[in-house]
């Protein structure tokens, strides 16, 4: 079988394009990047269980008020908190990976 032009696994059906890989690093960039970060990491795990259990909006307007981050950091929180697959995906790579660091 050939190899497609661009593909990462090309002898695979449905192979992942060069673009699909960018995305996929980039996303396990971001995670390992929280995970290595003892506050960002606390973050984002208490982000995670106040959305799975339903009681995020409190935390958001808690954010939304409070005076220790600037503007930029409050919205980025804000939208990474509102995307429970990242949250969850957050929660499931520092479980994965607790021992291992």
């Amino acid at each position: 079988m050939l190899a497609k032009p661009g593909a990462v696994s090309a002898h695979v059906a449905g192979a992942l394009g060069l673009q699909m890989l960018s995305l996929w690093l980039h996303d396990l960039e971001s995670l390992e990047a929280i995970s290595q970060d003892d506050r960002t990491r606390r973050i984002f795990l208490r982000m995670a269980e106040l959305q799975q259990a339903g009681r995020l909006g409190g935390f958001l307007m808690g954010l939304a008020h409070g005076p220790e981050l600037d503007d930029d950091t409050k919205g980025t929180l804000s939208e990474l908190a509102r995307s429970g697959s990242f949250l969850l995906a957050v929660a499931e790579y520092c479980r994965r990976t607790d021992t291992l660091h």
